[in-house]
């Protein structure tokens, strides 16, 4: 089978890569570098450090593939109220190009990776058939970029499935950036000898899911019928955690002397954000293989080997009001 990645030098893109690549299937993929590493990028995967926006720079090696995974985007759920033209532009119009290459090129099966951000203020946990109600310019676009897909795809023929993953940590997720990923985030400062930046009280509610567990799902999906036509949550419905609580787990981790620093809450932060997994146990056979602080401690792993990072802040916030955090205007993180 050959597969394609978008996104194959990032965190989720180049362990999805190297799971085919080591079931013996023809890899090849995509990338920018915004975000992701040239050394993620597993050995024997064919590699093109283009843009998705370019789809002129991709399009013939993306010809005969037999699945397209569209896992890069502009991850930034909460600074998208503050840039959401580099966001939208980025998720959305990328969305666009990388689906009309498939379509153009004939391939097979289209997944594309969405968000829980798809969601937004809705009753949690939440469900694949709820009304969604995004409430950040990047949950709006993951939602507007699934119907472009299913529309491009149904018109023109060809598969499609949409992944929703919990939010994923684990080994290669990058841990210098100050606008997402909270537990690398934490991890990175603790390293540091610093106390973590807790938005709010702490009491979000959240669920996180390793690496490796989304990887079987997104597996099955390239050529599982059951999962055709569908929308379907990945990740852990147990075992639901606070951010003071994943902070206090790091921090137990790390025998590190916890005094997080807490600021105002951010706008558009959804207070409990999880979701039903019942769709992906029942078509994908999903199952929480590793647990919350299992997969926390191989991320402390990973990051202690590669040592703490300055945090680089190089995203333009495109919208500074009073409601901007200051953690980001100060660069406090």
């Amino acid at each position: 089978m050959r597969v394609f990645v978008t996104g194959v030098a990032g965190f989720l893109g180049s362990h999805l890569a190297e799971r085919f690549r080591d079931l013996g299937h023809e890899v090849r993929g995509i990338d920018n570098l915004a975000g992701g590493e040239v050394g993620n990028v597993p050995a024997g995967v064919e590699f093109r450090p283009v843009d998705c926006l370019d789809r002129a720079s991709y399009v013939d090696s993306m010809a005969g593939s037999d699945v397209v995974y569209h896992c890069a985007a502009a991850a930034y759920d909460g600074l998208s109220l503050f840039s959401p033209s580099y966001v939208f532009l980025n998720t959305a119009q990328a969305t666009v190009d990388v689906a009309s290459a498939a379509v153009a090129s004939g391939v097979r099966r289209f997944v594309h990776c969405s968000s829980m951000a798809r969601y937004g203020d809705v009753p949690s946990p939440y469900t694949e058939d709820q009304v969604v109600a995004p409430v950040t310019p990047y949950g709006h676009a993951k939602r507007v970029s699934e119907l472009v897909v299913a529309n491009l795809f149904d018109s023109h023929g060809g598969e499609w499935a949409v992944a929703v993953p919990h939010n994923i940590i684990g080994p290669r997720q990058r841990f210098d950036d100050p606008y997402r990923n909270v537990a690398a985030i934490m991890v990175n400062r603790m390293l540091k000898g610093l106390q973590p930046v807790i938005y709010g009280d702490g009491s979000h509610r959240r669920c996180f899911s390793f690496v490796d567990d989304v990887i079987y799902c997104l597996e099955q999906m390239a050529t599982s019928p059951s999962a055709t036509r569908e929308v379907i949550n990945i990740g852990p419905d147990e075992g639901t955690v606070t951010i003071l609580e994943l902070a206090e787990e790091i921090a137990d981790l790390l025998d590190f002397g916890l005094d997080p620093i807490f600021l105002p809450d951010r706008p558009g932060e959804v207070e409990t954000a999880t979701c039903s997994a019942d769709k992906a146990r029942r078509l994908l056979g999903y199952e929480t293989r590793t647990s919350l602080r299992d997969g926390l401690a191989s991320m402390v792993e990973w990051i202690e080997r590669r040592g703490p990072r300055d945090f680089v802040y190089d995203r333009d916030l495109e919208i500074a009001t009073a409601s901007t955090p200051r953690a980001w205007v100060d660069k406090l993180i």
